[in-house]
């Protein structure tokens, strides 16, 4: 008996905080703090962007082509063959 009386209780304490929470949740008084405060961040970003110092272009010419040589005097590696011959 004192168990479902105890579950009751819990039940009913949890209900009545999400009702409560809901409640607030969709309260007017929350949706207008809340697009307030979107408000507000919009407007400090714009205002912000508009102190923001613009820098010059200095990548011009940065890239160096470098011409590709015919230079073939690499070793070729076969890796089978370096586990094979393992010395």
């Amino acid at each position: 008996m004192f168990k479902e009386i105890r579950y009751l209780i819990f039940l009913l304490i949890i209900s009545i905080f999400l009702f409560f929470a809901i409640k607030y949740y969709f309260s007017d008084d929350n949706k207008k703090n809340s697009h307030r405060s979107l408000n507000d961040i919009d407007k400090k970003i714009n205002i912000y962007s508009k102190k923001l110092p613009i820098l010059e272009d200095n990548t011009k010419d940065i890239i160096q082509y470098v011409e590709k040589s015919d230079n073939n005097k690499k070793k070729k590696f076969n890796f089978w063959k370096l586990l094979e011959t393992n010395e």
